[in-house]
């Protein structure tokens, strides 16, 4: 049994080709690993706490433009590893709650875009406040940033500007339209530009941006995410009049939930009609 289930983890995570499950898992798996490496070191006697600032120091992001030199791949690796578990366990649930929501209405290929562009204008954005604003020049040489915040707080927005009045229900709040709830996050971290964890705010400022902007482009015609896009392969079919009839009418029925969801990037969810609404419904049960 522990073998089927380590077999579909697999699966999901590395052969499905769901992004929400690549990100959710390769985000778990490395606070695993770092949680189990830093055992040896407390046994040790060295402590953990060591161990956390030499992954904080080599895998976060930090603010110094001197560092980066040397440091340059950490607008990647930042975006993977967390201080906590809480740190950990809010993201991954808010990017799997609003990561389902905006694969019901782009591609994954969006998914992948706006998670790891999002990660890297939060970076750019941590760089430039820490340049420019004299209250953190003198914690600059040291200061670094580390967790997917920024990349979820990315697809947050870019789910909220897509679909704005689509409503999840919180606890305590009942129905709360997306819109109201990135505006909620934006305003908190907006505050938090005062506080202790000012580096964090910065960068989920960063992602809001790059959400909001890739939707209002992609609206616009625009699609960013078309650097991920793989050059269609040539392929050889039988003459079978039967089978092609078969694919034909996948075509159409494919052809048909792509015009949908190119209505939905420029004009929105809403503006869909009921038939259209009931056509992409049926499809995602596929």
């Amino acid at each position: 049994m522990n073998k089927n289930l380590f077999e579909d983890l697999k699966y999901k995570v590395f052969q499905s080709g769901n992004p929400l499950f690549f990100y959710i898992g390769i985000n778990v798996l490395l606070f695993v690993v770092v949680a189990l490496l830093g055992i040896p070191f407390f046994l040790s006697g060295t402590g953990t706490v060591d161990f956390s600032l030499l992954i904080r120091e080599y895998a976060g992001y930090p603010a110094s433009i001197a560092k980066l030199p040397t440091r340059f791949y950490t607008v990647i690796t930042y975006q993977f590893f967390h201080d906590g578990l809480l740190h950990l366990l809010f993201n991954m649930l808010w990017l799997f709650w609003m990561g389902k929501i905006f694969l019901d209405f782009l591609k994954p290929r969006q998914f992948h875009f706006v998670y790891l562009a999002g990660g890297v204008a939060g970076a750019l954005m941590y760089t430039l406040a820490y340049n420019i604003f004299p209250v953190f020049s003198g914690s600059l040489p040291e200061a670094t940033v580390i967790g997917s915040s920024a990349a979820v707080m990315s697809v947050i927005v870019a789910t909220a500007t897509l679909v704005p009045d689509y409503s999840i229900r919180l606890l305590f709040l009942g129905d709360v339209k997306l819109k109201y709830l990135a505006i909620g996050y934006i305003a908190l971290d907006l505050i938090g530009i005062a506080s202790a964890n000012a580096g964090g705010s910065f960068t989920h400022i960063g992602g809001a941006v790059m959400g909001f902007a890739y939707i209002k482009l992609l609206q616009n015609g625009r699609d960013w995410s078309s650097l991920f896009k793989r050059k269609p392969k040539l392929k050889v079919v039988r003459n079978d009049q039967a089978k092609s009839s078969g694919n034909k009418t996948n075509a159409v029925n494919q052809q048909e939930i792509d015009a949908i969801l190119d209505k939905i990037s420029k004009t929105g969810y809403d503006k869909l009609s009921r038939e259209e609404k009931e056509t992409l419904f049926k499809a995602s049960k596929h």
